[in-house]
């Protein structure tokens, strides 16, 4: 019987366990998008699950969404890496970094540069700058002809990925990022062969990920998904449609795994699983709704066909969160405050579950 401490094949990856550290923004990298040595710690101490997906790593400048995200696009951030994904190893864990260009999710504040996108229609809401949250700017939308170049972004921040020593990555194609505004039926209004039908505002997400498992291995190369998610106004129409022909082109890339959040109905998310043939990850709770995975939601998604479970906010009080939830301990709760405001309060200060003397 399949639980979440059976041990699973992930391309060349042994699992030990079926639990999966899902990417976090935590904003904590150095200037210039470096990893820190706070950032090793931190991961390395979450070492114990059968992999970890880093927060949201930039491939380009102007792909940038946050200040304080860390980025895959300069030597220096390679090298920055390195202590981190060793760090990892070293405790006997699995990475992946996750590429996501934030599109028109940015800001000039925290570019320089106008935010480029499908179409030019701003997000919903404010985005975070170095000056504090400010209404999401009006995009400029990208030429044909220039959307290879943030196509083979993807790939170049993959190959950058394993020369800093990570297993693979992941490609952010959820929650209204770049990969996502050009899915969205509102944010992406090109007429040209990246817009319109189903099949036109898949293309941008297949050339990305068949450009990344070109670059280093399709059984390296995994994706994030959130069919139907509202994030930064992003609206989608024929979901079903939508999403079954992008998974019956990513099938013939051969990804690794698709890992979907629960941002549409069960039975969607059941219909996307039979027609996916490779790893499935499921995320059951929505990043920023009241409820965070436990137990009985991965035991629930286990017995529906996924093959692995990936946790957010129960790994940021939790570096143990694996131990817990073999022996039932109880899951600290985060404290939300400290998610982003820096330094190592709240990111290096949760230990492992102390018992009564």
């Amino acid at each position: 019987m399949t639980t979440l401490f059976t041990g699973y094949r992930l391309g060349d990856l042994a699992m030990p366990n079926r639990v999966v550290m899902a990417p976090m923004t935590r904003v904590r990298a150095a200037e210039g998008g470096l990893a820190t040595p706070s950032m090793a710690r931190y991961y390395a101490q979450r070492a114990s699950a059968g992999l970890i997906v880093t927060e949201g790593v930039q491939p380009s400048l102007i792909g940038q969404s946050n200040p304080g995200t860390p980025g895959l696009h300069t030597d220096e951030q390679v090298a920055s890496w390195r202590p981190v994904t060793d760090a990892v190893h070293t405790n006997g864990g699995r990475i992946f970094a996750q590429i996501m260009h934030g599109g028109r999710v940015s800001h000039p504040d925290t570019t320089g540069m106008r935010p480029i996108a499908p179409s030019a229609v701003p997000a919903v809401g404010e985005v975070f700058t170095p000056v504090g949250p400010q209404p999401a700017p009006t995009p400029r939308a990208l030429d044909t002809a220039e959307v290879p170049e943030h196509v083979q972004s993807y790939a170049e921040a993959a190959r950058r990925a394993l020369d800093a020593g990570f297993d693979g990555v992941e490609l952010h194609g959820a929650n209204g990022y770049l990969i996502s505004q050009f899915l969205s039926s509102n944010a992406n209004l090109r007429t040209d062969r990246y817009g319109g039908s189903p099949a036109n505002r898949i293309r941008f997400a297949v050339e990305a990920a068949a450009a990344t498992a070109d670059a280093i291995g399709a059984d390296r190369t995994g994706i994030r998904l959130s069919p139907n998610g509202p994030f930064w106004g992003v609206e989608e129409t024929d979901v079903p449609d939508l999403y079954g022909a992008l998974l019956q082109e990513l099938s013939r890339i051969g990804l690794a795994y698709v890992h979907l959040e629960a941002t549409t109905d069960e039975e969607t998310l059941l219909g996307m699983r039979r027609a996916w043939p490779n790893a499935l990850v499921m995320n059951p709770v929505l990043p920023m709704g009241p409820k965070q995975t436990g137990r009985a939601e991965a035991d629930h998604w286990l017995g529906l066909g996924a093959d692995l479970i990936s946790f957010g906010r129960a790994f940021i009080a939790n570096p143990d969160l694996v131990e817990r939830l073999r022996t039932g301990l109880p899951i600290a709760p985060a404290d939300e405050s400290t998610y982003f405001q820096g330094g190592d309060n709240g990111y290096l200060t949760y230990g492992a579950y102390q018992h009564a003397a």
